[in-house]
């Protein structure tokens, strides 16, 4: 059994099942040709026209991979147009031209010549040969090979739209749950009510802060990309709560660079409080040392660093890593979903620190959407 799974997945890794496709394509579409499958099936595969047929199926299905692995990526999907349809169109006539060898070859093995058995008398005849049949069957296989693979990524993209979509209204639900759940809320709002006797204008800067943070969880944040300054001063308005609710011995530092040279630039909402808000929770509260938080966001050549680091206590060190109650695999996946090969997470756990290296391409907004 164990072997027999081996095989299949060396069979499904070089795609060996692509081999019996093109067969039995060339052969149907011969079929349609003639008009009978039994005499389709006498040719292609209890005859000497067999050899004619294999380089009906060989060419072409190498004019196919080369434009889908090769013209595409490098010209079509960068908008070089001119040069795609060039090189694609000379593919075209390179394979038609590499199947008309076959003829001969099929009339050498069977003992004629290409003149009796298919009318090829001179270079004329030969090429008249690729205009036809040749031609019609590359231009026919291209065809389906680009719309096999459109279909397949259209039906790729939609379902991870689905995946991304479902995974996005989780994460919003949790963060909803674990960060503003009522000991948040009314640590908050008690630490603006004593503020309200004390410094009436540390209050009501408090409370808009207080305010705008619920208004971008509620509002804001519906959208798959929101500006990253508007991200960046939803942190800030958290860390400014937070520090009411924190210790005064608390040392908590936070740097942001580079975003006023990249305000168009967006990225997924919850990406970056996912860590901020853990490093809070965990934080160590020891007496005999200083307990800190570091935050570092760096905006260049359009990509996030953000540095995060927190002083963790020695028997919160393994709980640390749970990040919320999100936990960290949540984290990776919505990563994965949102920015597929485009970011960079380190994570470095220690006994008493706990740090966030985090690298993102972020992306260019529409002008509309950036203004909003």
């Amino acid at each position: 059994m164990a072997a027999f799974t081996s095989r299949q997945n060396w069979f499904i890794k070089y795609k060996l099942y692509h081999i019996p496709f093109w067969v039995l394509y060339s052969y149907l579409l011969w079929s349609l040709e003639i008009g009978s499958l039994y005499e389709a099936a006498q040719d292609y595969f209890f005859s000497v026209y067999a050899i004619k047929c294999f380089f009906y199926v060989l060419f072409p299905a190498l004019a196919v991979y080369f434009n889908l692995y090769f013209l595409i990526p490098r010209y079509l999907e960068k908008k070089r147009y001119g040069w795609y349809f060039l090189f694609l169109a000379l593919t075209i006539i390179a394979s038609s031209l590499l199947i008309v060898p076959g003829y001969y070859l099929c009339a050498w093995v069977a003992g004629s010549n290409a003149k009796k058995m298919f009318g090829l008398t001179n270079w004329i005849s030969f090429y008249q040969a690729a205009r036809q049949e040749p031609l019609k069957n590359t231009i026919a296989a291209i065809t389906l090979g680009m719309s096999i693979k459109l279909t397949k990524n259209w039906i790729e993209t939609r379902r991870r739209q689905q995946e991304l979509e479902k995974e996005k209204l989780e994460t919003e639900l949790k963060f909803l749950k674990y960060q503003f759940n009522p000991h948040f809320l009314f640590n908050s709002i008690n630490s603006i009510f004593f503020l309200i006797h004390k410094n009436q204008d540390m209050a009501s800067s408090s409370l808009a802060k207080f305010s705008e943070l619920l208004r971008h969880q509620l509002y804001e944040c519906n959208d798959e990309l929101i500006p990253i300054t508007k991200e960046i001063a939803y942190l800030q308005n958290f860390i400014e709560l937070e520090k009411l609710r924190q210790s005064p011995d608390l040392k908590i530092d936070f740097e942001v660079s580079g975003v006023d040279h990249y305000s168009d630039l967006g990225i997924a909402p919850f990406i970056l409080m996912t860590f901020v808000e853990n490093a809070f929770k965990h934080v160590s509260h020891d007496k005999d040392r200083e307990n800190s938080i570091d935050i570092r966001l760096k905006i260049a050549q359009k990509k996030l660093f953000a540095d995060i680091v927190n002083t963790t206590s020695a028997d919160d060190g393994r709980q640390v890593i749970s990040y919320g109650g999100i936990g960290l695999k949540n984290v990776q996946r919505r990563l994965d979903l949102v920015y597929p090969g485009n970011y960079v997470l380190d994570i470095l756990r220690q006994p008493e620190r706990f740090a966030v290296k985090l690298q993102l391409q972020l992306t260019v907004m529409e002008l509309n959407e950036a203004a909003l």
